[in-house]
Formats: structure tokens, sequence, C-alpha cells
């Protein structure tokens, strides 16, 4: 029983040590390119990574710096939400009613197809450049979660719809029993990736329409000015919000799925029982 405890913990701290190596070999080639950078005389381009990070907790020791990261966050948020919201209503709809799905579907792929800079140009002459970045996250998100949805839910089994509507089970319970067990881990996909794309196209969005207390604007004032320094503490921030946010999201994600089964699941645990 020792030894099997210990198996556990001996695979974590590997997994940790290769991680915490393979970052010390990326931070290193960051000071050896900063180095010729700066032997050329280029370090204005190319800051060393003690500079950028020890910018970057100057950064966090001020107040500006989390009302920029929490505006960011707040508009990603709301375009998120409300994407998730529109999608999920969608995909019932355009699962229940064929010709409404045949009329949904070429907006999706349009949206899908157009580039991100495209929508945030058309954009910029139709809002505010607040308004911007939620927009665009909610255009990104939406066609990933309706999507997502509308394959969780056309992919019920049939036989056990039937089963239900024979019997005369009720909407609730079907839908607790049948459709949500079958639908949640399409819901955590689609969940998982639109956070990422969320994040990346409120950003980018922010970036271009530079609204107040925004890390997008950030971003472009520091290009503007040349402060690379800055730039790539900046950037650093981006990363550490996103990796947040996507850890919370796996989070949350987890209840969707966590002592759920789906019907295929429990057919094939029949069959194995019954072999």
């Amino acid at each position: 029983m020792k030894a099997i405890k210990e198996k556990p913990l001996g695979r974590l701290t590997l997994t940790a040590l290769r991680y915490a190596l393979i970052a010390l070999v990326w931070i290193g080639i960051w000071l050896l390119l900063a180095f010729l950078a700066k032997r050329d005389g280029n370090e204005l381009i190319f800051p060393s990574p003690v500079d950028v990070l020890g910018r970057f907790f100057e950064l966090c020791g001020t107040a500006e710096f989390y009302k920029t990261v929490f505006y960011s966050l707040l508009r990603v948020l709301i375009g998120n939400i409300a994407a998730i919201l529109l999608g999920v209503v969608l995909a019932i709809l355009t699962s229940r009613f064929g010709f409404f799905g045949d009329f949904i579907r070429p907006m999706m792929t349009v949206i899908k197809s157009t580039p991100v800079a495209s929508f945030i140009i058309l954009a910029l002459v139709l809002m505010s450049r607040s308004l911007l970045p939620v927009f665009i996250v909610f255009l990104i998100v939406l066609p990933v979660v309706w999507a997502n949805v509308h394959e969780g839910i056309t992919s019920t089994d049939k036989k056990l719809k039937e089963v239900a509507t024979v019997f005369g089970i009720s909407f609730g319970k079907c839908l607790s029993s049948l459709y949500i067990p079958t639908v949640a881990p399409y819901f955590r996909s689609a969940l998982l990736s639109s956070v990422g794309l969320a994040w990346k196209a409120g950003i980018a969005a922010e970036v271009l329409a530079a609204p107040s207390a925004s890390i997008g604007k950030k971003l472009f004032e520091s290009k503007q000015y040349l402060e690379t320094v800055d730039l790539f503490a900046w950037t650093l921030a981006v990363i550490i919000m996103s990796l947040l946010v996507e850890s919370a999201a796996l989070a949350i994600s987890g209840l969707f799925t966590k002592g759920k089964r789906t019907p295929q699941k429990d057919s094939k645990a029949r069959r194995s029982r019954n072999a």
C-alpha cells in the first residue's frame, strides 16, 4: 500500500521537473537572444527576461494594472457569456426546427470564415470603442457554442427518445436523465474552446479600438512609443491571464460532466456486465 501511494507522487515530481526544465531551456534561449541583440546595439528591440520580469512586477504594484486587467476581463466575460446563452438557445431551435437550422447555418459559416480583423474594422464604424471588444468576443464565440451544442442535441440516442415517448416520461425527467448527460461533454468542449478564442479576440479588438482602461490600449501605446519592455510585460500579463482564465474554465466545465453518464456509456457498461 505504501508503494502504491508513492507512485503518483513520483510521477507528479517527474512531470514538474520536466516542465521546469523546459521552462529553463526557453528562458535560456530568450537570454541568449537578448544578449545577441544587446551586443549588436538592439537591446531596445529585444529586452532581456530580467528587465521584462522586473517591469511586470513593477506594474503589479500599481492600482492601474489591476483596473486595466479587470476591465479587459470584464469585456471578455460579458461577450463570452452572451454568446454562450444565445448559442445554446439557437442550438435548441435549430435541432428542433430543420428550416431554422438551414437558415442559421450560412451565417455561422460566414462568421467562422471571416478574419477577426475584418469584423473589428467594420464594427469600428458602427459602435463605440468600449463596446467593440464585447461584440467581437460575442461574434467569435457564438458559432463555436452553437455548433457543439447542436451536435450534442442531435446525437442523442433516438431509441431512448422513443422509449421516453412511449412510456410518457415527463419532459423534465427526459431533460435531466437523457439530454443533459448527452449534451454536457459537447458543452464542456465548447466552453473550453471559446475561452481561448474569446481572450485572444478580445485583446486583438482592444489593440485596434484602444478603449480606455484596457490591456489592448497598453499594448498599442507600448508599440507606438517603442517601449518594448512594457510591450513584453503586458504580453506576459496577457499570457498569465489567459492561463488563469482557461484553468477556471476547465474547473467549471468539469462540473458539467462530473458524476454524469451518457446513454452511450450506460449501454456499453450493460454490455460489459452481460458479457
